[in-house]
């Protein structure tokens, strides 16, 4: 490894060093950058080539240099010759313009150790490529060694050399004297290029029809720097000292032949015997056998062979040359036309650019790259040629490598980006959206293809807008997520929302329905979906177009709608839209189908989750009740029913002590009760659990009934009309059960307790009493007895009732407590329901009584008080919403005495109605 980089090191060194030594101090040093050695060219491969670039405008160049050292070996005069060929040859040039000459940017610079002079970027000349690699940099650059011309380049770069022969010979009637492949440099696009005029000779009488040139006798003796090369000279240089334009067209068929077979020119010539070696050359020439040309084209074998023809009339001149089938390639003719671009007007490149697709799949690739891309991309400047010019340099981009792309193509497509007019432009981009989303560097992309998409989706072309969305599905997958969610979604939203055109609304649905997949699940809910909610218009289109993206999230498996949401959002939105009028059956009957698709899975979901719930708590509560089995086989005793009276009664026992006192010792422990005692305490347990579930009674003794059978006709007709007095409540709906520890109003009015028509109805206990949460109502002697009025179901607490006040001249006593002792006293008789009835004085017809003693009176009462019954219910209302009514009990309409017309009892008759009822 170290030995490699020390051989890197002084590879590196040593070009340096050549470059310094060899360009310092010379005054292109003061404009141009030198950089690194590529090729080698001219007369006797006598020129290094470098590339470099112009300081003040970083303009790409090709840096000439020849060094003098090159030439220490010979004499003062012989290297004075030789300078004076090389400048004559560079300044020849120089003064020459044409696209077939190598362009000079920079004339001749001489220094004390070099000339130098500067041309356009230059790859190689085509001695190099044909392999001969003198004065080239050690070791041979790859792109040289490997480089191979295809056949439209050979084809077209003979073309090139032919019309630069005819510019010579034509129009500035010179004979360039040393045309081979040394003096042909292919330039970096891979033209041919001719140089060497070091042995131009010019007319002497330019004016003249006829040219005439003067030609210099052959001197062996003179370095061969200052001789044209022999081997591609024609013979009469040598035999006859004479020379006109058929002498380079001599030239031209030993190009050709050297182009053909690996830079071997016709004949091999002997330097040191010229003549002898140009005389069996004649002889050849004369007699030429077809295996001389065998590795020549068929179709320009027979052209080379008059090119190489002894006599120089039989040569073809450059102008015909150019016109041979040889040269009617189609790669030729198009690179030719590139070439003449600068001579059509806008039809007539418009015309060419439009068939140029069919072409370009036939060209090689660095032909095309090297060649027609630049000349394409020159017409960017052109605004009106850029939809014509745009396609090609896409179809190109589409067969490079993405180094290649942006190396040669992004450059010059960075301000194509953000032309807006012709608006061909961006339709063309946007159908090759996918390549630049490919090939382009992620930040370009950002700053200059997505801005793009967001111009277009925001022009106020239609047919831009559905272009734009129809293709953003198909490079979605390329978009990275933060630009998709933050820049694009909304303005397809806004664009959906904004716009007049329905086929803009449904275009973007549906975009939005193709690109849902590389959305998030939350984004989609939180975004998407409610924005379907805003669409305002109900074309069925728009509306099918919801439904599919309904669809298309609640099936897709990446994303889905949670059961919250379709039974909140969802499904009352596709409900609403489902019977829209301008839906058709069918798409009905699709909107029908997803809805019940998300109703199955809603309720597939949620009993999934309730069985799963059940499970877990059965498991529970079988793990509780294990728990408590195992603590009450741990635990030695069990609790005494004696401690679960002391839990109902009080703090009292049965051994007649408090809780918490110790008992004495010769008092029997409660666990040595005997079977007897324990049955009768368990009864006793029962009757008391059912005495708690009983209505309180009022607070004071309990007198023996006198009259047992009115009792027992007043409970049988409360009984009988329970359900004619229910049927009249206040909303005709059922009663909510009677809650342990509550006191439930029998009406929802929190109005005080009314009577038929609206009067307060008032207790013995508290006068005008309302309906108070978790107060004490009225309390009838059974549970539900009255039926209208409240109800509690716990065990009452006679200390917190106030006194009767149906007396008012009476003084507050402590009520007694002696008829609840005798009530729990095993040994006293249990009091029954017909004992707890009120005692009825004989001949009394109270209200109560008559209400209470007839049901046909009492039906007949309420329905006197009509239009309005109890809590203001029409009765008729209640009759036909109540299916246990009977029509017949209705049937005898009779009047209610001590009742006046409205049907209202007097307060004062209810007070005493109630002193005789509860004593």
């Amino acid at each position: 490894m170290e030995s490699m980089l020390n051989k890197l090191k002084s590879t590196v060194t040593k070009v340096t060093a050549d470059v310094t030594s060899a360009v310092m101090g010379n005054p292109v040093t003061r404009e141009f950058e030198v950089g690194r050695h590529i090729a080698s060219g001219g007369p006797g491969m006598c020129w290094r080539i470098y590339n470099g670039t112009k300081k003040s405008t970083k303009q790409e160049v090709a840096v000439f240099v020849f060094d003098k050292k090159m030439i220490d070996k010979y004499q003062k005069f012989d290297k004075d010759q030789i300078i004076d060929s090389l400048k004559k040859g560079v300044q020849q040039l120089t003064r020459l313009r044409h696209p077939r000459l190598l362009t000079v940017q920079h004339p001749l610079e001489e220094s004390r150790d070099c000339l130098a002079f500067c041309t356009e970027p230059v790859f190689a000349s085509l001695s190099n490529v044909l392999g001969q690699w003198d004065n080239l940099p050690s070791p041979v650059p790859c792109d040289i060694k490997e480089y191979k011309l295809f056949d439209v380049e050979t084809k077209y770069g003979l073309l090139q050399i032919s019309e630069g022969l005819s510019f010579l010979h034509s129009g500035v009637k010179m004979v360039h004297g040393n045309l081979c492949p040394e003096n042909i440099i292919l330039n970096k696009s891979g033209a041919w290029k001719i140089m060497g005029f070091d042995f131009s000779i010019s007319s002497i009488n330019p004016s003249d029809a006829e040219p005439k040139y003067t030609c210099k006798e052959w001197e062996p003796n003179l370095p061969p720097l200052c001789l044209p090369n022999p081997e591609y000279l024609a013979p009469e240089y040598i035999l006859s000292v004479s020379c006109d334009s058929a002498s380079d067209m001599y030239s031209l068929g030993v190009v050709v032949h050297a182009v053909f077979s690996e830079g071997k020119p016709v004949f091999q010539v002997n330097k040191h015997d010229i003549f002898k070696s140009f005389s069996r050359q004649l002889d050849q020439l004369s007699s030429m056998s077809p295996a001389l040309l065998n590795k020549i084209p068929e179709e320009v074998r027979e052209h080379v062979k008059m090119l190489l023809s002894v006599t120089p009339n039989v040569r073809p001149d450059a102008d015909q040359m150019t016109k041979i089938p040889f040269f009617d390639d189609v790669g030729a003719m198009t690179l030719q036309y590139f070439d003449t671009l600068f001579q059509r007007d806008n039809l007539q490149k418009s015309q060419f650019y439009k068939g140029l697709p069919k072409v370009l799949p036939k060209l090689p690739k660095r032909v095309v790259v090297h060649r027609i891309l630049p000349a394409l991309t020159s017409e960017f400047v052109n605004p009106d040629m850029v939809p014509f010019v745009l396609p090609n340099v896409l179809l190109i981009a589409e067969e490079c490598t993405k180094d290649e792309y942006i190396r040669l193509i992004l450059p010059d497509l960075t301000p194509v980006f953000k032309q807006q007019e012709p608006v061909q432009i961006l339709l063309i981009f946007l159908q090759k959206m996918d390549l630049l989303l490919t090939k382009t560097p992620a930040e370009d992309i950002k700053n200059s293809v997505l801005p793009m998409v967001y111009r277009a989706l925001e022009a106020p072309s239609v047919q831009i807008q559905e272009l734009c969305l129809n293709i953003i599905p198909t490079f979605a997958n390329l978009i990275d997520y933060p630009s998709m969610k933050n820049s694009l979604i909304p303005r397809i939203k806004s664009a959906c929302l904004q716009t007049s055109s329905l086929a803009v609304r449904v275009n973007s649905l549906v975009c939005l329905g193709k690109i849902l997949e590389y959305l998030d699940k939350w984004f989609v809910i939180d975004e998407i979906l409610p924005f379907l909610q805003q669409i305002p218009s109900r074309e069925p289109a728009v509306l099918m177009g919801i439904l599919g993206i309904y669809k298309c999230t609640f099936t897709h498996k990446k994303l889905g709608i949670p059961k919250e949401h379709l039974s909140t959002k969802s499904l009352p939105h596709l409900v609403s839209l489902s019977i829209d009028n301008n839906l058709n059956l069918n798409q009905f009957n699709s909107f029908m189908m997803v809805i019940r698709d998300m109703l199955n899975r809603m309720e597939a979901e949620h009993k999934t989750k309730l069985e799963q719930l059940h499970v877990m708590q059965e498991q529970q509560r079988s793990m509780t009740i294990s728990s408590q089995g195992n603590q009450s086989e741990e635990t030695k005793s069990t609790p005494s029913p004696g401690n679960q009276i002391d839990d109902i009664f009080g703090s009292t026992g049965v051994n007649g002590k408090e809780n918490g006192s110790s008992a004495p010792a010769s008092q029997p422990n409660r666990m040595s009760l005997t079977l007897e005692e324990k049955q009768r305490l368990a009864k006793e347990q029962e009757q008391a659990a059912k005495l708690r579930n009983q209505q309180p009674l009022a607070p004071q003794t309990v007198k023996p009934a006198t009259t047992t059978s009115q009792a027992k006709d007043l409970t049988s007709s409360l009984l009988n009309n329970m359900t004619s007095l229910n049927s009249l409540s206040l909303a005709n709906t059922a009663r909510p059960a009677p809650v342990q520890g509550t006191t439930i109003a029998a009406f929802p009015s929190p109005s005080p307790m009314m009577g038929s028509m609206g009067t307060p109805a008032a207790n013995g206990f508290n006068p005008a009493m309302g309906f108070q949460a978790g107060g004490m109502g009225m309390c009838p002697p059974g549970p539900g007895l009255y039926g209208g009025m409240a109800t509690t179901t716990s065990t009452p607490n006679f200390t917190a009732l106030p006194q009767n006040q149906g007396n008012p001249g009476q003084t507050n006593k402590a009520p007694d407590m002696s008829a609840l002792d005798n009530l729990f006293t095993s040994s006293k008789p249990k009091v029954t329901l017909n004992q707890m009835g009120p005692k009825a004085t004989a001949g009394t017809n109270t209200p109560w009584l008559n209400q209470f003693g007839s049901a046909q009176a009492t039906q007949t009462a309420q329905l006197q008080s009509a239009p309005l019954g109890m809590g203001a219910v029409p009765s008729a209302f209640g009759m036909q919403a109540n299916p246990f009514f009977s029509p017949h009990n209705f049937s005898q309409p009779s009047t209610a005495p001590n009742m006046n017309q409205s049907g209202l009892k007097h307060s004062t008759s209810v007070n005493n109605d109630l002193k005789d009822l509860f004593g």
